[in-house]
C-alpha cells in the first residue's frame, strides 16, 4: 500500500469515527426523551470498496402498534375510573356516608322511633328532619350526576379540539416524511415527530396505521373509520352547556361517522373519547335512573289515599313545568324526579306546618286516619315503616332488580356503583401493567440505552486511537523520505 493510500484510509477512518461519535452523542443527549428513537451508525462497504457510515433508525413497527393499542386501552380505562371515582366522591367517599341509602336508613330509624313514641313532638320533628335530609341527599346526588355529565361533555369538546389540532400537525409531519423519503434525505427527525403525534392521538381515540409509498401513513380508528388519509378527516362535536336529567348529549363524528361509546366496567373503549361518552351517556344516566326510582318510590310509599283519590303525603315533587306532581304509578317514567323531591311544607314547623300530621295521615288534607285525636296513635307510622321494607316494582331501565324493597333497592344502587368502580379499578391496573410492558418492550428495542451507547463510544475511541497511531507512522515515514531526498 502506498503512503497516499494509507493516508486516505486514515482520513476515511477519521471521517467515519466522527460521524459515528456524532450519532452516539445525539443518542446520549436524548437518553431521557421518550419520543426519540435511537439512531444506529454502522460501517458498510460501497461498490467502490470504500467504507462509509450508514445511519439507520431503530424502528420497530410491530412493537409500536402494540404500544398504541395499549395506550388507547389504558387511557380509556383510566378515564372511566376517574369518572366513577367522581361519582363515589359525590356519595361521600369510601363509606358512602352522604348517599341516599345512608339517609334512607337514618330516616327509617327516626320513623321507627316516632312509631314507638307517637305522642312525642321531638320524635315527630326528628322524623321530618330525617325526611328532609333524605330529600336533600337525592337533590344533591341528582344535581351532582348532571354536573359530572356536563364536565364530561366539556372534556369531550376539549379533546375533540385537541384531536383536530394533532391531526393537522400529523399532516405536516407526514408530508415531511414523504418528502425526505422521496429525495433520499434523512427521515429520522420527521419520523420521530410523526410518531410522537401518533402516540398522543392514540390516547384520545384508538388508532391503527397503514404505511404506503414514500412512507406515507394513513390512520384509521379502531372500528375502521378513516381518521387521516393524505389529509386529516374532520372530527366534529357540538357541546351541550347545560345538563338536567333526560338531556341527551351530542355525538362525536369522525369523517361523518358517529363514534361509539364504550361498554362495561372493563371498557370496550379505545381512547379517552369513547370512555367519556360512556360516562356521559351510560353510567351517569343509569345512576340517575336509580335515584329517580328511589324518589318515585318514596312519593308512592308515603302518598295518602281516601280509597278513590291519591295525593302525595310526606314527599312531594315538582314537574318540569314547575307544577306540583301527583302520585306516580309504577309504569310512570319520571326522569329527574330525584332533583325536585322535597318534604311537604305541611309538616315543616319552620314553615308553619305540624310534624304530627305524619302520624295522623293528614298531610295531604284528603284523609284523617286519627280522627279521634289519639296522641298514642301509631298505626299509620307502623304502616309507613313497613312500606319501606315491602316488595315493590322498579323500572328495568335502571340496571337493578325490578322487584325488591325500597331499602334493598337503595343499598343495591350503592352496591352497583361500588362494584362497577371496583371492577373498573382492577381492570385499570391490568391496562396500566400492559402499557408498561409495551412501553418497556418498545423502549428496549427503539429507545436509548446509556450503557450501550457509552460502550459504543469507547469502541469508537479505540478506532480513533488506532487511526492516530497509523497517522503518526505515516508522518514518520514522510519525514524519513524528505530527509533522504534532502
Amino acid at each position: 500500500m502506498s503512503l497516499t493510500s494509507a493516508l486516505n484510509s486514515v482520513q476515511s477512518i477519521f471521517n467515519n469515527t466522527g460521524q459515528q461519535s456524532s450519532v452516539v452523542s445525539t443518542n446520549i443527549a436524548n437518553v431521557g426523551n421518550s419520543d426519540y428513537v435511537r439512531r444506529e451508525a454502522s460501517i458498510t462497504t460501497s461498490l467502490s470498496g470504500a467504507q462509509v457510515v450508514s445511519i439507520s433508525r431503530a424502528q420497530e413497527t410491530a412493537l409500536l402498534a402494540q404500544y398504541l393499542q395499549s395506550n388507547s386501552k389504558d387511557s380509556a380505562q383510566q378515564t372511566l375510573v376517574t369518572g366513577l371515582e367522581s361519582l363515589k366522591s359525590l356519595m361521600g367517599g369510601n363509606d358512602y356516608e352522604t348517599s341516599p341509602s345512608t339517609y334512607l336508613s337514618a330516616f327509617q330509624q327516626a320513623l321507627q322511633t316516632f312509631a314507638t313514641s307517637p305522642s312525642s313532638t321531638t320524635a315527630a320533628q326528628s322524623a321530618v328532619t330525617a325526611a328532609q335530609d333524605l330529600a336533600n341527599s337525592l337533590n344533591t346526588a341528582s344535581d351532582g350526576v348532571q354536573s359530572i355529565r356536563a364536565d364530561a361533555d366539556a372534556e369531550i369538546a376539549t379533546q375533540v379540539s385537541s384531536l383536530n389540532t394533532l391531526l393537522s400537525q400529523f399532516e405536516t409531519a407526514n408530508n415531511a416524511v414523504k418528502l425526505a423519503t422521496a429525495t433520499g434525505a434523512d427521515t429520522s427527525s420527521a419520523l420521530d415527530e410523526r410518531e410522537k403525534l401518533l402516540k398522543q392521538i392514540s390516547s384520545i381515540v384508538g388508532v391503527t396505521t397503514a404505511v404506503r409509498d414514500n412512507n406515507d401513513m394513513a390512520l384509521y380508528t379502531s372500528d375502521g373509520t378513516v381518521l387521516f388519509e393524505t389529509v386529516p378527516r374532520t372530527v366534529t362535536y357540538v357541546p351541550t352547556t347545560t345538563y338536567v336529567a333526560g338531556t341527551e348529549g351530542n355525538s362525536v363524528n369522525i369523517d361523518g361517522v358517529a363514534l361509539d361509546a364504550g361498554e362495561g366496567s372493563t371498557t370496550s373503549a379505545s381512547g379517552s373519547l369513547q370512555a367519556l361518552l360512556q360516562l356521559r351517556d351510560d353510567i351517569a344516566p343509569t345512576f340517575q335512573a336509580q335515584l329517580d326510582e328511589i324518589a318515585k318510590s318514596l312519593v308512592q310509599a308515603f302518598s295518602e289515599t281516601d280509597g278513590s283519590t291519591s295525593a302525595p303525603g310526606l314527599f312531594v315533587w315538582t314537574t318540569a313545568s314547575g307544577t306540583s306532581g301527583g302520585t306516580p304509578s309504577d309504569s310512570d317514567d319520571i326522569t329527574g324526579i330525584a332533583s325536585s323531591i322535597s318534604v311537604n311544607l305541611a309538616v315543616v314547623t319552620s314553615e308553619g306546618g305540624d310534624a304530627t300530621k305524619l302520624r295522623d295521615g293528614t298531610i295531604s288534607g284528603i284523609t284523617d286516619l286519627n280522627s279521634s285525636g289519639d296522641s298514642g296513635f301509631s298505626d299509620n307510622l307502623d304502616a309507613l315503616y313497613t312500606a319501606l321494607t315491602e316488595q315493590r316494582s322498579f323500572s328495568s331501565d335502571a340496571g337493578l332488580s325490578t322487584t325488591q324493597s325500597l331499602m334493598d333497592y337503595a343499598s343495591s344502587s350503592i352496591g352497583w356503583l361500588e362494584q362497577y368502580r371496583s371492577d373498573a379499578t382492577s381492570a385499570s391496573e391490568n391496562t396500566t401493567a400492559a402499557l408498561s410492558r409495551s412501553d418497556e418492550a418498545y423502549s428496549n428495542e427503539a429507545g436509548v440505552n446509556l450503557d450501550e451507547e457509552l460502550t459504543l463510544l469507547l469502541d469508537i475511541e479505540q478506532s480513533y486511537k488506532a487511526a492516530t497511531k497509523i497517522l503518526n507512522v505515516i508522518d514518520e515515514m514522510f519525514k524519513s523520505l524528505l530527509d533522504i531526498a534532502s
